[in-house]
């Protein structure tokens, strides 16, 4: 058992028009990859690009790279109807999640910012001009449910918290911007469960864990789903909204 409900099929994204092209970063991940190769068995789907540290050298944490990717990849044609950016960092150069405040340590704190807000926030800079503004395009970042405010009971994992927060914030801010001149974009924040991959293995705490390409299916499935009105909004792999 995973820790949903039955494992569910993807039938596509059919609320993007036939041939539709996506692209998806981070897909050197878990999830990523998943995200990927699910969109790629869409018979939907024009076109699937990646991004990754791995593949091509993409760095999350320098704008300099983000923006040429975004150059190079709008060279022959200039609209993404679906950017998935599949980044993220729980244990950064070695340093795990804090579990108290005395273990707070500004170059760690400064990584998670780094990796999990200030770098999406420039993937939304540089590749939002390349969606469409005249019909439906998405824009969905990978968030972490351990990033509301109103969720936290437990604390400890301060720097990951904060950024993953933050991140929800630019989501948010993001949303409104985009749109006044998208004004059929969804722009969203995803919690994706807790998935069977390297980034969570260690910090699972014995709870179920679904396989890569079932997150994948579901968050897809949900984000088929949104309308504009919902454009700006924070959810879950199983379609619920996230409190803030």
């Amino acid at each position: 058992m995973t820790d949903g409900p039955q494992t569910i099929a993807f039938s596509g994204m059919s609320s993007l028009p036939q041939g539709y092209r996506a692209l998806v970063i981070g897909a050197s991940g878990g999830i990523g990859g998943a995200l990927a190769e699910t969109l790629r068995g869409d018979a939907g789907c024009g076109e699937v690009l990646t991004l990754s540290r791995s593949g091509d050298g993409f760095d999350i944490t320098h704008e300099a790279s983000i923006a040429a990717a975004a150059e190079r990849l709008s060279a022959d044609r200039d609209t993404f109807d679906l950017v998935l950016c599949a980044t993220g960092g729980l244990t950064i150069n070695g340093k795990g999640p804090e579990k108290s405040l005395k273990a707070i340590a500004p170059d760690a704190m400064a990584m998670q910012f780094a990796v999990n807000a200030i770098g999406p926030a420039l993937v939304l800079k540089h590749f939002s001009p390349l969606m469409p503004r005249q019909r439906r395009g998405i824009f969905a970042a990978l968030s972490a449910r351990v990033g509301s405010i109103g969720d936290n009971k437990l604390g400890g994992w301060i720097s990951y918290r904060s950024a993953k927060a933050a991140l929800n914030q630019i989501i948010r801010t993001a949303s409104i911007e985009i749109a006044r001149t998208s004004p059929q974009s969804v722009v969203v924040g995803l919690h994706p469960g807790t998935v069977q991959t390297r980034l969570s293995a260690a910090f699972s705490g014995g709870h179920a864990a679904m396989p890569p390409a079932e997150s994948a299916a579901r968050l897809l499935t949900v984000l088929d789903t949104l309308t504009p009105q919902q454009s700006g909004g924070f959810f879950a792999y199983d379609g619920s909204a996230v409190e803030w």
